[in-house]
């Protein structure tokens, strides 16, 4: 499915001026060829070929499985090539002692880490209790928060007479505290319409006021226009506060199989 997803991007982008876009790709531990001499330069060599790309804009050691072997193995790759040909670095799913470790090897080879992909919303914010962002913000780091809108059960669009497909794996994780969720999406709309936008907006303006850039992802060119808008939402203080108690209150657990709490 990865191969593919990369061959399509292809498709989207072989006649567009490479100024004209960022790409980034990631290095997943649990998918390279063992067989290979060397598989971190195998893996992404190989995903630099299905894209036609001489390099990605951000690369991501994509979860911590053997995380300081692999980011050992990509330091060593980067290290004697030219500036322009080194992308932003980036970590997936780290939490904060597993950032620093990886930081220190990285400096090593005089590389910097400078982006980081956590789960963060309203209802996940242990990237943020544990320090991360804050670590981030000290660092110069990108902090990409992913599932801002938990798979659509922010927006709005979802409620308990309207649940999301029971036998779908989000359905089996928001389903369940449903009415929870439902009583932080009336909160969401009252806010909404204050603003005069959409419920939806409001998880995505908040992530943004929070300093972090949301990761969202869009099938419509409507949601891409979205996407624009959010940014310019300017929520204060208090409603951040306001937003933040409400949610925590409600003791909802959205952390997924494939991930941690950060601590």
């Amino acid at each position: 499915m990865e191969r593919k997803s990369e061959e399509i991007l292809a498709s989207f982008i072989k006649d567009l001026p490479r100024n004209k876009y960022l790409i980034s790709d990631k290095f997943t531990p649990q998918c390279i060829d063992t067989s290979a001499e060397n598989p971190f330069k195998d893996m992404i060599e190989k995903q630099l070929k299905l894209m036609n790309l001489t390099k990605f804009d951000i690369y991501w050691i994509h979860n911590v499985a053997d995380a300081p072997k692999w980011t050992e193995e990509l330091a060593k790759y980067f290290k004697d090539k030219k500036p322009e040909e080194i992308p932003l670095i980036g970590l997936s799913n780290h939490n904060l002692s597993e950032i620093k470790q990886a930081a220190e090897i990285l400096k090593k080879y005089n590389l910097k880490l400078s982006a980081i992909q956590n789960h963060y919303s309203l209802l996940n914010r242990s990237s943020e209790k544990s320090g991360i962002l804050d670590y981030c913000k000290s660092n110069g780091i990108c902090f990409f928060s992913y599932m801002v809108l938990e798979q659509g059960a922010l927006s709005g669009k979802y409620s308990t007479k309207n649940p999301m497909p029971e036998n779908s794996e989000r359905g089996k994780i928001y389903n369940p505290q449903m009415e929870k969720i439902e009583k932080l999406n009336q909160k969401l709309e009252e806010l909404a319409k204050k603003h005069n936008t959409k419920t939806a907006l409001i998880p995505m303006a908040w992530a943004i006021c929070k300093g972090t850039l949301p990761i969202i992802g869009v099938t419509k060119t409507e949601q891409v226009e979205d996407a624009v808008q959010a940014m310019k939402i300017n929520l204060d203080k208090n409603e951040i506060s306001d937003l933040e108690k409400f949610a925590e209150q409600l003791d909802i657990n959205v952390i997924r199989f494939w991930e941690k709490e950060m601590k």
